[in-house]
């Protein structure tokens, strides 16, 4: 079964920061979450990606090798360098959880940051003069209770029992017990959360409310405030292991809004920016990556061969309409124009027509060597799925210098692997038709235009 032949591939994307207001911005993640909810991954599709692939399904473990969760972070650590947006969306789905199961009486220890606040915020960093600007005494009491008038640090009422404890981020044993299975699939330590974090953290937190002209300190009875530190000091602050691509604005309006509470709401405007960027770049731009079924030597390789079977064709081809031979014989090039012409149109989409085939794909250069470098891996603590884990680089890693070593011809040929989803074999038939039929029609032109030319009668 194939999809319809009209199917194209997902376009790449450049940048998915691009010109697009926050309300669009939350519109379009509404309606993305919504078709995907509505389909069901009943067989629609959304921009060349199936609903069974949709980022919702992939997200949540609906996939198979090689659209997982697992093989989207790898994509976005070695192929598109931004995993800090999975990995801090993950966190912030895990925090939205966690904190809506608090009992009432903590979660009133953070109130919501509404929307109101947010855009006074951002309007004051647009317009207004900041913390740090001196303003006589008399020109504030002239604008007090007008627009005008200078923003001032506000504390934000606590209310509820100011003696009870709140909740401390949960280390690894304590998330082991209380998470869901889905969850516990995030991590093969079953955490979101690492206690490997650096010592700094603290100094990286201040420097970042410094940053922002921001002069009180956080509530620390507020639930989650030292897992809000330590998530500042590795996502929001200046210099952060894994900083998110976040303006100027975005980053004070987030940093004041944590200052007040602890709310999952304070996160709302790069929570938006995140997973617009994941949605509409990231995930599109995974699922053309996924659709290469061979590495960049064999795909290549492959298109040598579909220039090789095309040239065949047009050699027998002029060999045969040169000699005395009947006009039938002329039809032997159409095996060359076929072969050649398929391969050259699989392979300008990725594909390889020998792994399409057997619906193998290429183990990627990371899973080569993944049984040597498990060991590895464990020892510095650098899963891409540990929250408050160290920088997103691999250039360190032992499986760049063996792939590096490897020559080109076991590139080619590389070890292989049967593509386990579904959906994506299902993709890569209806580019394999597409191919064929192109093919089709180029060589019956092709072989035509032979078939009418008048014998040469040389030999």
């Amino acid at each position: 079964m194939v999809y319809s032949l009209t199917y194209r591939r997902p376009p790449h994307v450049d940048s998915a920061r691009a010109s697009v207001l926050g309300d669009e911005k939350t519109k379009s993640i509404g309606e993305a979450s919504i078709n995907s909810q509505v389909s069901g991954g009943s067989g629609g599709m959304s921009f060349g990606i199936p609903n069974d692939l949709s980022f919702d399904r992939i997200i949540t473990g609906g996939t198979c090798p090689p659209c997982t969760a697992r093989d989207f972070m790898n994509y976005l650590v070695y192929i598109e360098h931004s995993a800090e947006n999975l990995q801090f969306y993950l966190w912030y789905r895990d925090y939205l959880k966690r904190f809506d199961e608090l009992p009432s009486n903590e979660r009133a220890l953070a109130p919501e940051w509404s929307a109101e606040q947010a855009e006074i915020d951002a309007q004051a960093y647009q317009g207004t003069p900041g913390p740090n600007q001196q303003i006589s005494a008399e020109i504030a009491a002239a604008f007090k209770g007008t627009g005008f008038a200078p923003p001032t640090a506000s504390v934000v009422e606590v209310k509820g029992n100011p003696f009870s404890t709140p909740p401390r981020t949960p280390n690894r044993e304590t998330y082991r017990e209380h998470a869901a299975p889905s969850e516990r699939a995030w991590s093969e330590n079953c955490s979101t959360l690492n206690s490997n974090i650096e010592k700094s953290f603290q100094t990286k937190t201040a420097g970042a409310f410094q940053g922002a002209d921001l002069k009180w300190q956080p509530f620390t009875i507020q639930p989650f405030r030292e897992e809000i530190s330590r998530i500042i000091a590795v996502y929001v602050a200046d210099g952060a292991p894994r900083q998110l691509n976040l303006s100027a604005k975005e980053r004070t309006t987030l940093l004041h809004a944590l200052a007040n509470t602890t709310h999952p709401t304070a996160f709302r405007v790069v929570v938006h920016t995140v997973e617009w960027s994941l949605r509409h770049q990231a995930h599109p731009n995974f699922i053309r990556w996924t659709i290469c079924n061979g590495n960049a030597p064999r795909v290549v390789f492959a298109r040598g061969l579909g220039v090789a079977g095309i040239l065949g064709g047009i050699i027998c081809a002029i060999l045969i309409t040169l000699s005395n031979a009947g006009r039938g014989w002329r039809v032997l090039s159409a095996i060359g124009f076929m072969i050649g012409v398929a391969t050259l149109i699989a392979a300008w989409k990725g594909m390889c027509v020998v792994l399409h085939g057997m619906h193998h794909r290429h183990l990627r250069p990371w899973e080569l060597f993944a049984e040597d470098d498990d060991q590895f891996s464990l020892d510095t603590g650098k899963g891409s799925f540990d929250t408050l884990g160290t920088a997103n680089s691999y250039e360190d890693e032992p499986w760049v210098a063996k792939y590096e070593k490897r020559n080109i011809i076991r590139k080619v040929f590389d070890r292989e692997v049967w593509i386990q989803e579904p959906a994506l074999r299902q993709i890569q038939d209806t580019i394999f038709v597409q191919a064929l039929g192109g093919a089709l029609i180029i060589t019956a032109i092709s072989v035509g235009i032979f078939c009418a030319s008048p014998k040469g009668n040389y030999y």
